[in-house]
């Protein structure tokens, strides 16, 4: 089974200091995709740059040629589907139809309350969730769509003439639990994990991958109970979330193992976060390209 390597590039470096050349870089090394976060901000980066998803990646669109672009991903909190569906469909518009959307249910961090809301339950954003994905579903595959839900609402919104990716744009699904799994298997061109947080702190990565492995075992079955096929589906697997962290990182040969055993489990992409330096993403650049340019080859030796 072939592996697709790509990357994700935090949004704290301003354009014109060094944020267009990562973007540019990401495409020259080869990478399958460069995601970005949808956050307004996010855990440690909190008092510092953090630039809007959005607007990068039209930037980056404009930028690059071939390099396939993303979100890791967007959630309610902060979104509503008829204003993103606009957004989603001038950015596959403008990037020639490179965009995927990576799409999530959220959490409780600060995006969670920064427009005023107290932090909904795990209840409540699975309940928005499962509205808002069909809904936005709706919105990038028909021309005019009226909606009154619970949580959100359109009249006769249109996104004309649609998007450049027919029927719509690739849908990255994350999940873990069996509502997110069927939508995924309902709405999903891909699956997203960055496996059990439980096991991020303490569990080892024979845990780690054990865990992974039960989770595809349960999208299977997400897929087999509405009769679709999952094989042709990608599997992400986001790192730096897994006992291993970014210590995957640390070499080649450590990369090709983690990567190795990940493709074995069943995972079609690998993404890797760019390094920033003083963070918890920190890592050696060189390395990183090294990884870039030659893992692929030495899996598929």
């Amino acid at each position: 089974m072939s592996l697709r390597l790509s990357t994700v590039i935090l949004p704290v470096r301003r354009w014109h200091e060094g944020g267009r050349d990562q973007w540019l870089r990401a495409e020259q090394l080869g990478f399958h995709t460069a995601y970005t976060y949808d956050h307004l901000s996010w855990r440690t980066f909190r008092d510092g740059p953090w630039f809007g998803a959005v607007p990068t990646l039209t930037a980056a669109a404009a930028a690059t040629e071939r390099l396939r672009l993303g979100t890791l991903v967007t959630s309610p909190n902060f979104r509503h589907p008829v204003t993103l569906a606009k957004d989603l469909m001038s950015l596959d518009d403008i990037s020639g139809g490179r965009i995927t959307l990576g799409i999530g249910a959220g959490g409780n961090g600060f995006d969670a309350t920064a427009l005023g809301q107290e932090a909904w339950s795990p209840r409540e954003r699975a309940d928005r969730f499962a509205e808002f994905v069909p809904l936005l579903d709706r919105l990038l595959t028909e021309g005019s769509v009226s909606h009154e839900g619970t949580f959100y609402s359109a009249e006769e919104a249109r996104n004309i003439p649609g998007c450049v990716q027919r029927p719509r744009l690739p849908f990255a699904v994350a999940a873990t639990g069996p509502r997110g799994m069927r939508l995924a298997a309902r709405h999903g061109q891909a699956w997203v994990t960055t496996g059990d947080p439980k096991l991020f702190e303490e569990g080892t990565p024979e845990q780690s991958r054990e865990a992974l492995r039960v989770q595809l075992e349960r999208l299977g079955a997400a897929f087999l109970e509405i009769g679709r096929d999952l094989e042709p589906v990608e599997k992400v697997l986001l790192t730096g979330f897994t006992p291993e962290a970014n210590t995957v990182l640390q070499s080649v040969d450590a990369f090709v193992d983690f990567a190795g055993r990940h493709r074995d489990l069943g995972f079609t992409e690998v993404v890797i976060h760019a390094p920033i330096p003083d963070s918890e993403f920190a890592a050696d650049e060189a390395v990183f390209e090294k990884i870039a340019t030659e893992t692929l080859a030495q899996l598929d030796s």
